[in-house]
């Protein structure tokens, strides 16, 4: 009996010798993975840590007590998402919400409607001039906007009486944007010619052959410079301080968030609070509309 426990013990031993060896190999295997993944991404993971952690910190901030905001502590203590809800009630704050989403999208649709029409004309047609006139759309990207930001104000204040609002922002957008028909038009150009013949075959016209054959083709290109272009208007801050700061009904989020601050100059944490409410909006459009955005950059300019 004692000879044949000794047996049994000695073979279960012995089998539980290499399963636990098999064990520590997997083990070592995933830790050298894992090794291998940090030093093949090092550059990556220290790059989204310095973009990332100004993030954290404001968010963080935004949810400390009010004391605790001025001082060297990294966590909250406790958190105070009251402060996200006294922002939002300030007065004035919501008028500078819809403001700058008026201006961002109404902005955005001017923009990419004006500028898709010529974007075609210098990408399809053929026409004497056809590259100086894309040299001048190029050349005026290269023209400061304080070059001309005086007579431009005189012209929308003096003459037109806009003073105070948003309009002078929002209205010249729907005469196009260069910057917006360079990248559709290196777009456009990817795409064959065939396509636009067919279509004209069929007895489709320019505008008909543009909104029903080539725009569907260009949806990820669209949605880059519809997303440049929203980026630009909600976060424009020099155009509402030249035009709209007479009004206080008439400022946006990225002004009135300076007023804010100096009311508040004191609260660190609400003033982060408002920087996260400004902020939220741009980050989920382009979280959402990423995958889009990165194929249209992509495929922009590789043709030229």
């Amino acid at each position: 009996m004692t000879h044949a426990t000794l047996t049994t013990g000695t073979a279960a031993s012995g089998g539980s010798a290499p399963q636990s060896a098999a064990a520590r190999a997997r083990r070592a295997a995933r830790r050298r993975q894992w090794l291998h993944w940090i030093a093949v991404h090092a550059l990556g993971i220290a790059a989204a840590a310095f973009f990332v952690l100004p993030f954290v910190f404001v968010f963080l901030t935004a949810v400390m007590s009010d004391d605790q905001a001025l001082t060297r502590d990294l966590w909250p203590h406790s958190w105070q998402w009251s402060n996200f809800r006294t922002v939002w009630n300030t007065p004035g704050f919501l008028t500078w919400w819809r403001n700058t989403l008026l201006y961002a999208v109404c902005g955005t649709a001017l923009t990419i409607a004006s500028s898709l029409p010529v974007a075609y004309a210098l990408a399809k047609f053929r026409f004497r001039g056809r590259n100086l006139v894309m040299v001048l759309v190029v050349a005026t990207m290269m023209l400061p906007p304080q070059v001309v930001v005086i007579p431009m104000y005189l012209f929308w204040t003096k003459q037109l009486g806009l003073d105070g609002t948003l309009w002078p922002l929002i209205v010249p957008m729907a005469f196009g944007d260069a910057f917006t028909i360079f990248l559709l038009r290196q777009f456009l150009l990817t795409i064959p010619k065939e396509y636009g013949e067919a279509a004209r075959v069929d007895g489709c016209g320019e505008l008909r052959t543009l909104l029903t054959v080539i725009v569907p083709m260009i949806k990820p290109a669209l949605a880059a410079v519809a997303l440049f272009q929203f980026f630009y208007c909600w976060n424009d801050y020099f155009g509402p301080q030249i035009y709209a700061s007479s009004n206080t009904a008439a400022w946006t989020l990225s002004y009135g968030l300076e007023s804010f601050k100096g009311a508040h100059h004191t609260n660190w944490n609400l003033t982060m609070a408002a920087t996260v409410l400004v902020m939220a909006p741009v980050i989920a459009v382009f979280f959402f509309a990423q995958k889009a955005f990165i194929e249209g950059v992509t495929l922009t300019g590789v043709k030229g």
